[in-house]
């Protein structure tokens, strides 16, 4: 049986300020607070099923 060994990752990282309409951060901030987690956390999450998502019909 091989061992399987914890590895600490830190993912890479930059800042970036970005526009968006009011009433869409009043959405997304909700959403977050009724998660219970950030709004960049829930940014990012819906920006990469976005992404995965545009690529599935980009195939199409």
């Amino acid at each position: 049986m091989s061992e399987k060994k914890f590895r600490i990752r830190k993912p890479q990282s930059s800042n970036k300020t970005i526009r968006m309409p009011d009433h869409m951060i009043d959405r997304l901030q909700a959403l977050a607070n009724s998660y219970d987690i950030s709004f960049n956390q829930l940014v990012v999450q819906c920006c990469e099923f976005a992404l995965e998502n545009m690529a599935e019909l980009d195939k199409k």
